[in-house]
């Protein structure tokens, strides 16, 4: 990747259900291009049902990388998606073809195409967690917990100072990368590669009834078997993959927690609330051209072409 002449990648994102995966597809034909995932859960193996993978049919016409690259019990961070997608990268365009990153993970859209130039915004849960643990079982517990990940930080950090210390471990369980080598390691001082990223645009109304029917389909086509082969296999439910919506919520429902309707209802609801989060993430980025998909498709190929050309 020379600074002089860098890397050209087409990156399709928005919010859930909202179509990236066909219209990456639809790109990729038009422009003799390769796929990378962009979805922190499709990395997955076995998790398919419940992340809605791109389709067999879809992988089939058209090469996908990084889906099923881990088991659901490794831990696969922005950092590794980014080295992954590096590599990804360096293999599509050594055969001639052009580079589409297609998901709605903005941590690991941001990684690969500005590095980790600061610590990520942060997932409410982990911090609820943390502030949960810290409560049982003391600040000074904490501090030790940081100390087995970011010695260097919780050297120079008070017990009292927990804002700091939940911080810092909650930086650490998004990324894998301890908060005091973020500027040291991870700080780039100049894009890594030249981006176009589109953004898909839809009505709210309209998103949240695909979203009601694409966890209708995913319990009709067996997601709760899917989960149930998961945790016979020994994923148990305490794994980050299996406390994904939709995984979490199947779970439930097969230990008699939940009834399949509380278990649909609540996939619905999480996923509505996750895909508003998504845009507010999105919307914040000024670089993302917004358009409505499908309608538009030939005016985002267009400043596809345009881009590449």
């Amino acid at each position: 990747m020379s600074a002089a002449t860098p890397i050209k990648i087409l990156i399709i994102c928005g919010p859930t259900a909202s179509g990236k995966s066909e219209l990456a597809v639809r790109l990729a034909h038009a422009l003799d291009a390769e796929i990378i995932n962009a979805d922190s859960m499709q990395i997955y193996c076995g998790l398919d049902i419940g992340t809605a993978k791109p389709t067999p049919d879809q992988q089939a016409e058209i090469r996908h990388h990084l889906i099923d690259v881990v088991a659901p019990d490794k831990l696969f961070s922005a950092a590794d998606f980014s080295a992954a997608a590096d590599a990804a990268i360096r293999n599509i365009t050594s055969r001639g073809k052009r580079v589409i990153v297609a998901g709605g993970t903005g941590l690991y859209i941001r990684a690969l195409v500005k590095g980790l130039v600061a610590s990520p915004s942060g997932e409410g849960w982990i911090r609820e967690e943390l502030q949960d643990e810290a409560g049982r079982v003391g600040n000074e517990a904490m501090r030790e917990k940081l100390r087995l990940v970011d010695p260097e930080l919780a050297a120079v950090l008070h017990p009292n100072n927990l804002v700091r210390i939940i911080r810092a471990l909650e930086v650490y369980q998004l990324t894998g990368i301890p908060l005091s080598k973020f500027q040291k390691d991870h700080a780039f001082a100049m894009r890594r590669y030249e981006t176009l990223q589109i953004g898909i645009s839809v009505d709210r109304s309209l998103l949240y009834g695909r979203i009601d029917e694409r966890v209708e389909r995913m319990m009709s086509v067996g997601l709760l078997e899917e989960v149930s082969g998961l945790l016979a296999d020994g994923f148990g439910r305490d794994l980050k993959s299996m406390r994904s919506i939709g995984y979490k919520e199947a779970a439930a429902c097969l230990s008699g927690e939940l009834s399949a309707g509380e278990a649909v209802r609540l996939i619905k609801r999480d996923t509505r609330h996750y895909a508003k989060r998504q845009m507010t993430w999105f919307k914040a980025d000024p670089d993302i051209l917004w358009f409505e998909y499908p309608e538009n498709f030939g005016t985002i190929l267009e400043h596809a072409i345009e881009f590449y050309e």
